[in-house]
């Protein structure tokens, strides 16, 4: 039963991160445990312990008063954000060139390599996805597996508001793409000094995106939220 009960609660979660992330549950609504175990066709119990899950990473937020909701980040949000990724991505992609490519991230290569070959070809939203992917590879193949505790939360929040630029911008997937390529093969070089100052590099031009994104302008990045020294 306890195993039953688990399977339940792991199925629940990701249906409904899954409606999250496609945008089917407004944020304007509040959430109702009813409604969402008929929607998502499960018991309301694990759908009870999947919005408490999501509450404590950050994807929810509960109001005692007003209910639970999808949240909203601020623009504040993803700086600070990614403020933590250029810290633990940067690690991680330094590690992972210590310790050399794991086959699972070596072969993300074919895959980034065939999208710029044949741009007309490729899905866009797909590309995003396989890069998102290339972005945890990395962590599974820096061996720390507190490193990896860290990211899964907040990889969680930036996924919800952050995947913005495969909407907005299809030529910054493309870019990312390339420079998903540069940073495999300078891990595939153990070159781990090149690696992270390579993946900081990426996230600083996708945060002049978001930032642009949420400001409905173009503007310099604060100087409080640029790359730490050295990684320019």
């Amino acid at each position: 039963m306890p195993e039953t009960k688990s399977l339940e609660k792991e199925k629940a979660y990701g249906r409904l991160l899954d409606a999250i992330l496609r945008g089917d549950i407004s944020p304007d609504a509040p959430l109702s445990e009813r409604k969402l175990a008929d929607s998502l066709g499960i018991g309301r119990t694990p759908v009870r312990e999947a919005v408490k899950d999501l509450v404590r990473e950050g994807v929810l937020e509960a109001h005692p008063t007003r209910g639970t909701f999808v949240r909203r980040l601020s623009l504040q949000d993803v700086q600070e954000i990614y403020q933590v990724r250029y810290a633990i991505e940067g690690l991680a992609a330094f590690l992972a060139a210590e310790r050399g490519p794991s086959q699972a991230l070596s072969d993300f290569g074919p895959g980034f390599r065939t999208a710029i070959a044949a741009p007309d070809k490729c899905n866009v939203a797909d590309l995003y996805d396989h890069g998102a992917a290339f972005h945890l590879e990395i962590f599974r193949c820096a061996g720390n597996r507190n490193l990896l505790e860290i990211y899964r939360p907040i990889r969680l929040r930036f996924r919800i508001a952050l995947g913005l630029p495969r909407h907005h911008d299809p030529d910054r997937v493309f870019d990312s793409a390339r420079e998903h390529l540069e940073i495999l093969d300078a891990i595939e070089a153990r070159n781990g000094e090149l690696a992270q100052k390579l993946i900081c590099r990426h996230l600083q031009k996708g945060l002049e995106v978001r930032t642009q994104l949420f400001q409905g302008v173009s503007r310099d990045i604060p100087a409080a939220i640029t790359m730490p020294a050295g990684e320019a």
